[in-house]
């Protein structure tokens, strides 16, 4: 969940907005002006009703933006490195780097969103209260007071990945002292849950509520794929506990000296042979960056003779090294963490070979074929 838009820091976490933030965010300014603002005032003017659904609007936006600060100040407090935080069409996701270490953490962690908005929507209901004298704030701050109830509700919800679905993750892991087992648990209420959502959303869109139950269904449809998902991922990483990088790795890549031509390398090395990366050295044979196809394809072809390997290539310092000896989840969660689709394998300070998804998910899959 990538931010398409990024609108700064917050306590050193990258705030951003996904390209879906934008459709809802126009959709509840649009409802909030044109319905809710505009039954509550029907005194005020048009600009006036506009002006204070935006403001209620990006007011909601930001209560789910401190809920999912909520989450990730616990988690930096517990030395969990948080990516960012992206609202999108369903809300907002806070991108923790790694799963806690302990269902202590889980429970914080998980439990810290709810409660924000719990705090939130005592706020804004005292707000509500003050409304009796100063009416223009009253309908907003009932809304919000709302709104920040039901997202503190919602979100308990015992089904993976709500909050709650973590909470009761956290509660069984506490119990049974298994991880996976209470991920499985967790991840198969979410997924009922899910099924749920969107059965009750179909039944209400032929009840005639129409545009309420499209939206319980597409909630629906992203909970029960969030919660597949995890499942999947935990199936994945027990088929790949134990296994090292040097057993999933490509030896594809091999070394060309940093003076090498790209028009010597294409015909020397690429069309008759068919390799697709290449480890640049130095005159030592001492490793100097990592060279691709698609670093090629960048400049054109009628420079492909006075253009060497060395000036065209990544730098070794802009790359992210892996051991051959390292276990596989582990290399896996750095080039995640980095956002990275390969990285460059290395043995006692030598290129061995290239780490890429492609070739890891190609290693999942000849593993049953071969029977093992």
């Amino acid at each position: 969940m990538n931010a398409s838009v990024k609108l700064g820091k917050i306590l050193g976490i990258p705030i951003g907005l996904h390209t879906s933030w934008f459709l809802v965010f126009g959709l509840v300014t649009l409802s909030l002006s044109t319905g809710y603002i505009a039954q509550e005032y029907p005194q005020l003017s048009t600009i006036s009703h506009w002006s204070l659904g935006l403001v209620t609007s990006l007011l909601f936006f930001g209560s789910v933006l401190l809920h999912e600060l909520g989450h990730s100040i616990i988690a930096l407090r517990n030395r969990i490195p948080v990516k960012g935080i992206t609202l999108f069409i369903f809300g907002g996701v806070a991108q923790i780097n790694r799963e806690p270490d302990s269902p202590g953490v889980e429970f914080r962690i998980a439990v810290a969103g709810p409660l924000v908005s719990l705090g939130l929507a005592i706020w804004f209901g005292f707000f509500s209260f003050l409304g009796n004298q100063i009416e223009i704030i009253q309908a907003s701050s009932t809304y919000l007071m709302r709104i920040n109830l039901m997202l503190a509700i919602f979100n308990l919800i015992p089904g993976f990945p709500l909050d709650g679905g973590r909470i009761l993750r956290a509660l069984i892991w506490k119990w049974t002292n298994s991880y996976q087992r209470a991920t499985k648990i967790a991840s198969t209420s979410g997924q009922v849950i899910a099924f749920g959502l969107i059965g009750y959303g179909i039944l209400s869109i032929f009840t005639g509520q129409f545009s309420n139950g499209l939206w319980l269904a597409f909630i629906g449809w992203f909970l029960q794929n969030a919660a597949a998902s995890t499942t999947q991922q935990l199936k994945a990483q027990e088929r790949l506990r134990g296994v090292t990088v040097e057993q999933a790795m490509s030896r594809e890549c091999v070394e060309i000296p940093g003076l090498t031509t790209i028009n010597q390398l294409i015909q020397e090395r690429v069309v008759p042979y068919g390799q697709r990366c290449f480890f640049v050295t130095d005159f030592a044979g001492e490793l100097r960056g990592l060279l691709t196809l698609e670093d090629i394809s960048r400049i054109p072809q009628q420079k492909w003779r006075f253009t060497t390997a060395e000036h065209l290539m990544t730098p070794l310092n802009k790359l992210e090294l892996v051991d051959a000896n390292t276990e596989l989840l582990a290399a896996l969660k750095t080039m995640e963490n980095a956002n990275l689709f390969q990285v460059p394998v290395v043995h006692q300070n030598r290129p061995v070979g290239l780490l890429s998804r492609e070739q890891v998910i190609r290693y999942m899959n000849f593993k049953p074929q071969l029977g093992m």
